[in-house]
């Protein structure tokens, strides 16, 4: 049997819960909505977190681009997401939003620019 407190993270009560995980069963104790009760079942079955970082960029006004995970990637999938943007090389400009990886380690998000970076050429 599995046993965790949990601080519920969907909003801003914070609701402290306990998820017991019994085999296949899984009892949820103190969530105050079922977005808290949906928080729980995936933490303890396939828990997910948004990932942000930063790139290099290439003849930039700034050196560096703020980087995010478009939606959240599953917790096992981190450490390769972060190698993958860490061997990127940008070439400026860089415009917010853009999708600078498509299919991030297989998890069907995109690391996605968060400012925009002149070219200094």
């Amino acid at each position: 049997m599995e046993k965790r407190e949990l601080t519920c993270i969907v909003c801003p009560v914070g609701c402290v819960m306990t998820a017991t995980k019994d085999g296949e069963n899984i009892l949820v104790e103190g969530n105050g909505c079922k977005r808290g009760y949906t928080y729980a079942l995936d933490e303890l079955t396939n828990p997910k977190r948004m990932v942000t970082s930063s790139a290099v960029v290439k003849d930039g006004d700034m050196p560096l681009v703020s980087v995010k995970t478009s939606q959240p990637i599953p917790k096992d999938k981190i450490e390769q997401t972060l190698d993958e943007i860490k061997n990127l090389m940008l070439d400026a400009p860089v415009k917010i939003g853009t999708a600078i990886i498509k299919n991030v380690a297989g998890t069907d998000a995109d690391i996605v620019a968060t400012r925009n970076i002149l070219s200094c050429k």
